[in-house]
C-alpha cells in the first residue's frame, strides 16, 4: 500500500511540477526530458538486475553453505541467554526460543529469504503466548523492533549492487553499516526496555551490551587516531579480511557436518539466481518513479530545502544528497533502494552521497512494511508503541550513518 501511494506520488508530483515550469517559465524541453529519463531509467534498472545475477548467486551459494553447515545454529546459541533476558514473558522451553533465534541470526547472516519465514512462525507461536489477541504483547513488540533495526552482520545486498556498479571496493561500506545498524538496534533494545521495564542493569544483559559497546568503541577510536588518509584502507583491507574469513569458516563448517559443499552451493546459487530475476520489473518500477520525480526538479526542491536548513544551524551539507534514501526507508524497501540506486547513477557509485546512502540503506529495516506484514499475519491490531520505537531505532540508525560515513569517507 505504501510503494503504491508513493509511486503514484513521485508521478502526480512531477507531472504537475513540470506544467508549472512550462506554463511559468516556458520550460518547453521539460516533458521531453521527462519521457526520456523513462526510457533511460527503465533500461538501468534492467541492466543492474541482469548485472546481480552474478554476484547475487555467488553470495546466496555461499550462504547455503553456512547454513548448511550450522552457521545459523552457532549465532542462535551464542545469542540465545541474551536474547533469553529480553524476552522474560516466555517459558524457557518454549518452541518460540528457536525460532526467534533462528531469525535473528539469518537476518544477521542476511538470510532475508529464511528469515522472513521464520519471523512470521516465530510470530504465531509468540501469539499463542498472547493473552490479548487484538493487542501486541511485550515479547511481539521486542521482536519486531529488533528485526525493524536492521542488525546484521553481512549486508550482501548493498555489497552486490555496489560492485555491480562498478565500485572501486565494494566492501567499503561493510564497516560504516555495521557500526550504524548496532547503534541503530541498540537504540531499539534500550528504548523497548524501557517501556517495559526490563532491568537493563541485568549482569548478563550488561555483559553482552557492554561487551560488544566496548568492541565498537574501539573500533571507532582506532579510526580516529589513525591518518586520515590511511582510513579508507584500513576499512577495506579488515572488512574484506572478515568476509573471506567468513566464506572459509562457511566451508570448515560444512566439512565437518560432511554435507556436500558443491550441491549446497548450488542450490542456493538457484535462489540467487531467481531473485535476481525476480527483481526487475520491481526495479524498473521504482526506478523510473524516481527518474521522474527527480527530472521535474521535484527531488532537488526537497533536497535544497532541507539542505538549507542544515546550512543555517552551521553543518556540512555533503549528507544531503542522499536523504531520500534515509527517507523512504521506513515506508518500502523496494523505494529506498531505488533511491540508493538513483543516488549511485547520478553523482557516482565512489562517491560521498552514494557512500553515506548506502549505509544508510545497510543501517535500518523497512519500520512500516516489517510491522504491517508481522502484525497482519497474527491480526493484531493494536500496536502499541511498536511504531514510536521503531522509527527511534531507525533516526538513531540514519544519525549513525551520517557519522559514521563523515568518520570513513570524508
Amino acid at each position: 500500500m505504501a510503494l503504491n501511494v508513493i509511486w503514484i506520488f513521485f508521478f502526480v508530483s512531477a507531472f504537475l511540477i513540470a506544467i508549472i515550469r512550462l506554463v511559468f517559465f516556458g520550460d518547453t524541453e521539460i516533458f521531453p526530458n521527462l519521457i526520456q529519463s523513462t526510457y533511460e531509467n527503465a533500461k538501468t534498472g534492467f541492466e543492474i538486475s541482469l548485472g546481480l545475477v552474478g554476484v547475487m548467486t555467488l553470495w546466496l551459494g555461499l550462504m547455503k553453505i553456512g547454513e548448511k553447515g550450522g552457521m545459523v545454529a552457532i549465532l542462535s546459541r551464542i545469542v540465545g541467554p541474551f536474547f533469553r533476558k529480553l524476552f522474560p514473558e516466555i517459558p524457557p522451553n518454549h518452541p518460540v526460543n528457536g525460532s526467534i533465534m533462528m531469525n535473528f541470526a539469518a537476518n544477521m547472516l542476511g538470510l532475508d529469504n529464511a528469515a522472513t519465514p521464520i519471523g512470521l512462525k516465530a510470530m504465531g507461536e509468540l501469539q499463542e503466548l498472547n493473552n490479548n489477541k487484538d493487542t501486541a504483547s511485550n515479547s511481539m513488540i521486542m521482536f519486531l523492533v529488533i528485526n525493524t533495526s536492521g542488525l546484521t552482520i553481512i549486508p550482501i545486498s548493498v555489497m552486490v549492487y555496489r560492485a555491480q556498479m562498478g565500485a572501486a571496493d565494494s566492501s567499503d561500506v561493510f564497516l560504516p553499516i555495521l557500526l550504524s545498524t548496532f547503534f541503530s538496534t541498540l537504540a531499539g533494545i534500550i528504548a523497548v526496555s524501557v517501556y517495559q521495564k526490563i532491568n537493563l542493569f541485568n549482569k548478563i544483559i550488561v555483559a553482552y551490551l557492554g561487551g560488544l559497546s566496548l568492541f565498537v568503541a574501539g573500533i571507532i577510536y582506532f579510526f580516529t587516531v589513525i591518518p586520515q588518509e590511511k582510513i579508507a584502507v584500513y576499512s577495506s583491507v579488515m572488512a574484506n579480511v572478515f568476509l573471506f574469513s567468513l566464506i572459509i569458516s562457511f566451508i570448515l563448517l560444512g566439512l565437518r557436518r560432511k554435507i556436500h559443499i558443491y550441491n549446497a552451493f548450488i542450490e542456493g546459487a538457484k535462489e540467487g539466481f531467481n531473485v535476481a530475476i525476480t527483481i526487475i520489473p520491481f526495479l524498473i518500477a521504482i526506478l523510473v518513479a524516481i527518474g521522474v520525480f527527480r527530472v521535474s526538479g521535484a527531488l532537488d526542491y526537497v533536497t535544497n530545502g532541507v539542505a538549507w536548513m542544515v546550512n543555517a544551524v552551521g553543518f556540512n551539507t555533503d549528507f544531503v544528497p542522499a536523504l531520500p534514501t534515509a527517507f523512504m526507508k521506513p515506508l518500502s524497501g523496494t523505494g529506498a533502494r531505488g533511491m540508493m540506486l538513483e543516488t549511485m547513477n547520478h553523482y557516482g557509485v565512489d562517491s560521498f552521497a552514494a557512500k553515506v546512502a548506502c549505509t544508510m540503506q545497510g543501517a535500518t529495516d523497512t519500520t512500516f512494511y516489517i510491522i504491517a506484514v508481522y502484525f497482519g499475519s497474527v491480526a493484531v491490531k493494536n500496536t502499541r508503541y511498536a511504531v514510536t520505537v521503531g522509527l527511534l531505532a531507525d533516526l538513531v540508525g540514519i544519525l549513525a550513518a551520517i557519522f559514521f560515513s563523515y568518520l570513513f569517507f570524508a
